[in-house]
């Protein structure tokens, strides 16, 4: 005698096609796959907006004034949000910015033991068959401002985008969150 598993079991709704052959309906594939794109400055918890520098390998939130923000050279991101499978984890988006002409993305990598952020040249794909270290889950900071997101490094859950000072530079960092309920503002990014 064999006893039934108790946990639930998803099924797909099959049908059967011309001479018998069996297909499934509404299937979707892991993968990730690009399904809008946003125009928008990143901006901290002091209005500060994101600027990146890749010649210098750099991106930190900077007082920007309207002439500087006119041009837009290293401020102004595309945001690539994502369909996915699991949308309880947040939506998955990519950054990329334009300089001079080239299009960068924003990535992590490990160097030293320590995750950083880094802007590389190139395109952001359409596609993402897997896990990708250009993915981050956008997550409402707090339910009471609509505007402002934490993201969410999609290979390192509790880690955050946020700044650090260091001098006078407030450096765009990946951060570990001490806590689940934590809220640190350093996290926050107004779109």
């Amino acid at each position: 005698r064999v006893k039934m598993n108790p946990e639930e079991i998803p099924v797909c709704a099959v049908k059967l096609g011309k001479k018998f052959c069996l297909y499934f309906d509404e299937l979707e594939c892991d993968a990730l796959c690009k399904e809008k794109t946003l125009l928008r400055v990143l901006r901290n918890v002091k209005s500060q907006l994101l600027v990146v520098r890749p010649d210098l390998n750099l991106a930190a939130f900077e007082d920007v004034t309207d002439q500087e923000m006119q041009s837009g050279q290293g401020m102004h991101f595309t945001i690539h949000c994502y369909k996915t499978t699991t949308p309880s984890a947040g939506m998955p988006v990519a950054f990329s910015v334009q300089m001079e002409g080239k299009s960068y993305y924003m990535c992590c990598e490990e160097e030293c033991g320590q995750m950083i952020v880094r802007f590389k040249e190139g395109e952001v794909p359409k596609e993402i068959p897997g896990e990708s270290n250009i993915i981050f889950f956008k997550k409402m900071f707090t339910s009471c401002c609509s505007r402002a997101f934490k993201f969410e490094y999609s290979l390192g859950a509790g880690m955050f985008l946020a700044f650090e000072e260091e001098g006078c530079l407030r450096k765009l960092i990946l951060k570990k969150l001490a806590r689940k309920d934590e809220v640190d503002e350093t996290m926050k990014i107004n779109l």
